[in-house]
Order: C-alpha cells, then structure tokens, then sequence
C-alpha cells in the first residue's frame, strides 16, 4: 500500500445485523473512529453509516500505509463499548481467539486512483442511503458526511433526489 494514499473502505456487521439504528449507536461509532484518530491520525474524507454496514474514504499520513491497525482498533473500540446484545453468538473460530462477534473479519478497499476516481466513490458513498431505500435523497440521511461537503458547495442541497438516470451511480 502507498503510504499517505487514500483508500475507500466497506465494513459490514456480523451477519449483516442492523447494529447502527439508533443515534446514541452512531455516536459510539463516531466515538470509537475520534480515539483512534487520536493516537493514530488519518483524515475521514467521506463517510455514510448505514444499519449494517459502512462506507468511507479516508487518507492517511504521508509516512503511513497501515490501515489495518487503525480498523481494528476502530471495531474493538466501539466492539468494547457497545451493548451487548448488538453482538451474534460468536462462532468456534472466535471463540477460540476470544473474539467478539459485531463485525464481519474482513473488510473492502480500495486504493484512490485519481481525481475520477475519488469523485465516483464520493459519489457512491452519499448516494447510498437512496440506493438502499433508507431515505429519498442523500440530504435527508443523518449519518453522513454529505451535509458537509453540501455546506462546503461541492454539492446542490437537493443532489441525488432524482436519480433515476443519474450518471455514475450503482443503483443494483
């Protein structure tokens, strides 16, 4: 991996449980994502928390490549701090290594090829609420960095409502 690259990520929940229903969830999440930050920083550039899964984009430092120790300790924190019964019935393999069961072992990335490329996995990330019928346009999901960027004039407040013939989106 290229150090200070920057990657999009999907992280899913065990069994595709909605774990991230609630607001005081999210936030745990939220929280979990500050503390890593803290000890070991790399920027969120985009992000949509779904009810069982996630999107982000982040980038790291420009010395640094590591993204797996900041996931891990992204899904202990927030695997530590949770209530328990947002956790399936661990399998013998977990068992065996005393894990937990909230997340799924591994995860999806990809690295950011271009100016393109970051543009559509943006894209991606904010249209996904409307792409899973979760909300009816991209400004009405709470859990999302797409406030953000509209605040920041990159997008319309009203991007995404119409999207039935909107270019780039995966709507499958």
């Amino acid at each position: 991996m290229t150090p200070g690259g920057t990657f999009f990520f999907t992280v899913v929940t065990e069994a595709r449980r909605p774990v991230f229903t609630n607001a005081e969830t999210v936030a745990l999440l939220r929280s979990a994502f500050r503390a890593v930050c803290q000890s070991r920083p790399f920027q969120i550039d985009a992000i949509v928390i779904m009810p069982d899964h996630l999107h982000c984009i982040w980038t790291l430092p420009p010395d640094d490549a590591d993204f797996s120790t900041r996931w891990r300790l992204v899904k202990t924190s927030f695997t530590k701090r949770c209530d328990p019964a947002l956790r399936v019935a661990p399998n013998a393999a977990r068992i065996a290594k005393q894990q937990q069961a909230v997340w799924q072992h591994r995860y999806w990335e990809h690295q950011i090829r271009d100016e393109n490329d970051y543009t559509r996995h943006v894209d991606y990330i904010h249209y996904n609420p409307v792409k899973h019928r979760l909300a009816n346009s991209p400004i009405d999901w709470p859990y999302s960095s797409f406030s953000r960027f509209v605040e920041a004039g990159l997008y319309p407040p009203d991007w995404g409502q119409n999207a039935m013939n909107f270019p780039g989106i995966d709507r499958e």
